[in-house]
C-alpha cells in the first residue's frame, strides 16, 4: 500500500498553505462574537479553486479525485481557523454540488455548477424539519404538481447557508400516502415566489456558518428544477449523505493537526515546578492520546476517500469515518483546553471556540448514535 502523495498533490497542499497564510487573516474572535459570515474569505477560497475541486472542468471545476479533494480540505482546515467558513464550503460542495452533478440534467449542470464552483452562488440543502431529524423521511413538506410547476408548502429547520444561499436542494413529498417513496428533490432558487428565510439562528458553535429556518408558502418551482425523477429523493439524499459523511470532516483533521502542534509547543514552553509541563506524565498522556486520535482518524478518512475513488459502496466506511473523526475532535479539544489550563478557557487563546465548533460534528450529517446504528446494521446485528 502506497501512502505517498504525488508531486502534484504536494504542490496543491503547499499552494493552499501559502494562500491561507496570506489571504485568510480575518479577526475570527470578532466574527465569532457577531455570528458573521466572511463573504470575502468565501470568495477568495472560491477564486483559489476550493469550491470546484471535485467538479469536472466542463462545469467550471478542477476535476480532482476525491482523495486529492479531502487532502486539500484537510490542508484548508489546518491553515484556516474559521471552522464555520470551512463548514459552509463543505455543505455547499457535498449537499448541493454533488447532487446536481450526479442527478442533474445536462441543462441543470450547465446552469448551476459553474456559478457554484466560482462562488458566485452559494448552495446548501434543506431536509431537516421541526418534527423530522434523525427520522429524515417522515418530512411533512409537500410538493403538488400543477402543469409546468410544483407548489411546495412547508418549512425546514437548521438550514446551513440558508441566510446567504442562492440555491438549495429542498426535499418534499409529492405523494405523502407513499411515505418515503414520494420524497423528491428540488432546486429552489432565492427569489422564487413563496420562498422566505428566517433571520439567522444563533448557535453554540460554528457561528460563522449562517443557519436559518426555510419557509415555503405556495412556493412555485418550475418542473425543470426538479432534481431527479419523482420519488428518487431517498436515493439522492442517501448518496449526498454518503459523500458528506465521508468528506465533511476532512477539515477537522487539519484542525486537530494544528491543535496538536499548538499543544506540543505550549507543553514545551510552559513551566511549572521548575520544568516544562510536557515532562509531567499526565500532560504527556493527553498529548499522546491526541496524536493517536489524529492518526487513526486521518487513516479512516484516506481509506474512505480511496474507496470512493474506486467507485465502491462506502456506506459503512462513511459512517465509521464520520463517527470516529467527530468524537476524536471533541475529545482532543477537551484535552487541549485541559493542557492550557485557565488560558485554554479564555477566548483570546481560541481553544474554547474550537471546542464549541467541534461539538456540532456529533450532530450534523447524522448524529453519532445514527452512525452507530448504521454500522451495526451493516454488520447484520
Amino acid at each position: 500500500m502506497d501512502f505517498a502523495w504525488t508531486e502534484e498533490q504536494t504542490q496543491l497542499r503547499e499552494a493552499i498553505l501559502k494562500f491561507g497564510r496570506q489571504e485568510l487573516k480575518s479577526n475570527l474572535i470578532d466574527l465569532d462574537r457577531t455570528h458573521a459570515f466572511d463573504l470575502e474569505a468565501w470568495r477568495k477560497c472560491a477564486t483559489f479553486g476550493i469550491h470546484g475541486l471535485p467538479i469536472p472542468e466542463p462545469y467550471g471545476g478542477h476535476g480532482a479525485d476525491v482523495l486529492t479533494t479531502v487532502y486539500a480540505l484537510e490542508t484548508l482546515g489546518y491553515v484556516c481557523r474559521d471552522n464555520g467558513l470551512v463548514f459552509s464550503i463543505n455543505a455547499h460542495m457535498w449537499t448541493c454540488e454533488i447532487p446536481v452533478l450526479t442527478f442533474g440534467t445536462e441543462e441543470q449542470k450547465q446552469k448551476f455548477l459553474p456559478k457554484l464552483c466560482s462562488g458566485e452562488w452559494i448552495g446548501g440543502n434543506a431536509m431537516t424539519e421541526a418534527g423530522s431529524g434523525s427520522d429524515a423521511y417522515s418530512l411533512r413538506m409537500t410538493a403538488e404538481r400543477r402543469e409546468d410547476r410544483y407548489i411546495l408548502n412547508g418549512s425546514k429547520m437548521f438550514v446551513t447557508n440558508g441566510p446567504v444561499a442562492d440555491v438549495l436542494v429542498v426535499y418534499a413529498n409529492v405523494n405523502p400516502a407513499k411515505g418515503a417513496s414520494g420524497v423528491t428533490a428540488f432546486l429552489v432558487e432565492r427569489g422564487f415566489s413563496g420562498f422566505s428565510i428566517s433571520p439567522k439562528m444563533e448557535k453554540m458553535g460554528l457561528r460563522t456558518s449562517p443557519m436559518a429556518e426555510l419557509v415555503l408558502d405556495n412556493c412555485e418551482v418550475p418542473v425543470e428544477n426538479r432534481l431527479g425523477k419523482e420519488g428518487t429523493g431517498v436515493a439522492l439524499f442517501t448518496l449526498s449523505m454518503e459523500w458528506e459523511r465521508s468528506c465533511i470532516l476532512a477539515s477537522a483533521i487539519g484542525a486537530m493537526d494544528r491543535q496538536l502542534e499548538t499543544c506540543v509547543r505550549y507543553a514545551r514552553e510552559r513551566k511549572q515546578f521548575g520544568k516544562p509541563i510536557g515532562k509531567f506524565q499526565m500532560v504527556a498522556d493527553k498529548i499522546v492520546n491526541m496524536k493517536l486520535r489524529l492518526e487513526t482518524a486521518r487513516l479512516l478518512l484516506y481509506k474512505v476517500a480511496w474507496l470512493r475513488k474506486t467507485q465502491r459502496f462506502v456506506l459503512l466506511e462513511a459512517a465509521m469515518t464520520k463517527l470516529h473523526i467527530s468524537e476524536s475532535w471533541v475529545e482532543s479539544c477537551l484535552d487541549a483546553i485541559q493542557i492550557h489550563g485557565g488560558y485554554g478557557y479564555m477566548t483570546e487563546f481560541e481553544m474554547e471556540r474550537e471546542l464549541r465548533d467541534s461539538l456540532g460534528s456529533k450532530l450534523y450529517s447524522g448524529t453519532s448514535e445514527i452512525q452507530r446504528l448504521i454500522i451495526a446494521q451493516m454488520m447484520r446485528l
